[in-house]
């Protein structure tokens, strides 16, 4: 419902459009800090890091002797591919301009890097926690991927590669395709040993 108000402003230049670029203009402060930040959205850094822990994932699946050890691990990899098959449709339709630190354009609503950090480290924590039996563990797991992702929206809107609209568009595309992968990848892992 969030990701559908959110369009619906921006098709129609909505006065939730006003209070965004009110806010855009209060937080922008291009520096290093958030540069590096934004980065960690990008395809080169999160990909790599979903596909080490899939692997990972699947080769402590294997090794305890679970079913379907490879599914988990494949279906984490489908759903970063669908990424930008859910994102780049919407930034065609919605032909967004981006804010005023970076070139003119258009394309920037939901924000692809935004979408790509949640999907690559949530699915990487949804595969890595059921493996970790140590609270601290599943715990340190949760805060780095939280801190990335986090970090990556921050990025984002303080450098002024997107509005924080475009963010929150992100979030909640990102936040349904996770929640589809938990329930069908918990289905999975139902059925498998834990270690």
């Amino acid at each position: 419902m969030l990701f559908a108000l959110l369009t619906w402003q921006v098709l129609a230049d909505g006065p939730l459009l006003r209070a965004d670029a009110r806010l855009s203009r209060a937080l922008v402060h291009p520096d290093r800090l958030s540069e590096l930040l934004s980065d960690l959205g990008n395809v080169q850094v999160a990909v790599p890091v979903l596909l080490l822990c899939a692997g990972w994932a699947a080769w402590r699946r294997r090794a305890n002797g679970s079913d379907r050890w490879w599914a988990p691990s494949c279906a984490a990899v489908l759903l970063m591919a669908a990424v930008p098959v859910v994102v780049v449709p919407f930034k065609n339709w919605t032909a967004r301009p981006g804010t005023p630190a970076v070139p003119p354009g258009t394309g920037y609503f939901p924000s692809g890097h935004t979408a790509t950090a949640l999907v690559a480290y949530g699915a990487a924590t949804l595969l890595l926690l059921p493996l970790l039996d140590a609270r601290l563990a599943r715990r340190t797991v949760l805060a780095v991927c939280g801190a990335l992702t986090l970090g990556v929206s921050y990025g984002l809107v303080r450098r002024g590669y997107h509005w924080p609209v475009d963010v929150a568009a992100s979030w909640c595309l990102g936040v349904v395709l996770l929640v589809v992968y938990a329930r069908v990848a918990c289905g999975w892992s139902r059925s498998s040993p834990r270690p």
